[in-house]
């Protein structure tokens, strides 16, 4: 199958002023060389700790950041090339479910047109069909329609997610960003969203770019699952691959973070230590071994050359050639 989505070489710096005259000093690397593509109705999940650049990579897909370098082909059209009223189109294929389902919406607009706010922007629909799309939109994500002139404050959070579901659906986009949608939300509330996430995506035909940390919602989400450090994506792998046979030790080492939901299970865990690397002046070779165990037990020369990806059978691919 062609892929709905590429990535190729994608960076994204941020750059560090300083000095008199205002000078650019250093760059933060938030996503460095970074490369994937996405079936179309697939989930690709991205994974890792705060700060490995996994929300700023799907912001500079979405051109919400302009990227340094790199290209994003969707669906065989390059995005990063486009301006204008081209790009504009390009939009309404292409939408995001923000994190924070309460500061993602206008504390001032009901909840009608909220939603119904893309059609204005995109100049899609008359007034009354636009109050007719958004109640409908609202139905399907399991909101009731007389809901139509509350405001935000009036909802609960994940009330106010479905909110932030239906305003990315109403332009019926084939691709969406959903940025850690259910990490504000709680437990129970989580698995409505993540279903209700689901039931979209088989009824809708989209496909899903969904960054998370949780591993346990990834594993019930993913179709593939990308895992990424300091701005770097080191493995690669299907969806229950990447669970049962994980191949780099930073996956080995957040696999095992999760917790086990029976007292009497044990397992060995292969906890992280330190904090994660500074972005401005990533490690040399590959960036994980200044907090890889199987580093400094073995001493292998880690801190030379490029850790790319490698392809080791079934489209499970991995960073480091020693650890299997």
């Amino acid at each position: 199958m062609k892929p709905l989505l590429e990535v190729k070489n994608l960076k994204k710096y941020f750059p560090i002023y300083g000095g008199v005259f205002s000078r650019v000093v250093a760059n933060v690397k938030a996503v460095d060389d970074v490369s994937f593509s996405i079936l179309d109705g697939e989930t690709l999940s991205l994974v890792g700790e705060s700060g490995s650049g996994k929300t700023t990579c799907g912001k500079s897909i979405l051109r919400l950041y302009n990227a340094t370098s790199g290209s994003v082909l969707f669906d065989g059209q390059d995005v990063m090339a486009m301006q204008g009223e081209r790009l504009r189109k390009m939009r309404r294929q292409m939408q995001l479910i923000f994190q924070d389902p309460y500061g993602s919406l206008n504390p001032r607009l009901p909840v009608g047109e909220i939603i119904g706010e893309p059609l204005v922007v995109h100049n899609l629909a008359t007034a009354k069909e636009r109050e007719e799309q958004v109640m409908e939109i609202m139905e399907i994500v399991g909101l009731r329609p007389e809901y139509l002139h509350r405001y935000p404050h009036e909802f609960s959070g994940g009330q106010r997610q479905r909110i932030g579901i239906a305003r990315a659906l109403i332009l019926q986009p084939k691709f969406i960003v959903c940025d850690e949608p259910v990490s504000a939300l709680d437990v129970s509330i989580q698995s409505q969203v993540i279903n209700l996430l689901q039931d979209l995506q088989e009824k809708f035909k989209l496909t899903y770019l969904f960054v998370a940390h949780d591993m346990a919602v990834v594993r019930h989400m993913s179709t593939r699952v990308a895992v990424m450090y300091l701005g770097k994506i080191v493995e690669l792998a299907p969806g229950e691959e990447l669970f049962t046979n994980p191949m780099h030790p930073y996956t080995k080492a957040l696999l095992d973070a999760v917790p086990i939901p029976d007292p009497e299970k044990k397992k060995q865990r292969s906890l992280l230590e330190g904090d994660i690397p500074s972005p401005i002046n990533p490690p040399r070779g590959c960036r994980f071994h200044t907090r890889c165990e199987y580093f400094a037990r073995n001493k292998f020369p880690c801190q030379e050359g490029n850790y790319d990806l490698v392809d080791v059978g079934g489209g499970h691919f991995t960073a480091c050639p020693y650890v299997k």
